[in-house]
């Protein structure tokens, strides 16, 4: 038997991208790593590069604890936070 995955607690004015094949992201944008405990972040990181025109993973990742950037193939307990150019949240996309 499995858990449930556990619920994301954000900003209502955030809009975030499903994982899968439908995850898309540009430079900017905020990578969100789930933690196993109910509203947990587990990591959080800044998309510094993207590999592909269309924004499909993997991206290039400034992670936030520790400043390093890696390579990151998203799984399905990460998910985008679209930032817009002055640094808020992008509520339109």
């Amino acid at each position: 038997m499995t858990a449930p995955a556990p619920s994301r607690k954000t900003d209502p004015g955030t809009r975030q991208e499903a994982t899968g094949g439908s995850m898309h992201a540009r430079v900017g944008d905020e990578i969100v790593v789930r933690g196993t405990a109910d509203g947990v972040v587990a990591r959080d990181g800044e998309v510094v590069g993207v590999h592909h025109p269309d924004g499909s993973p993997p991206y290039d990742v400034r992670w936030a604890d520790d400043g390093r950037v890696t390579l990151y193939f998203p799984g399905s307990d990460a998910f985008v936070r679209h930032l817009t150019d002055g640094g808020r949240h992008d509520r339109d996309r």
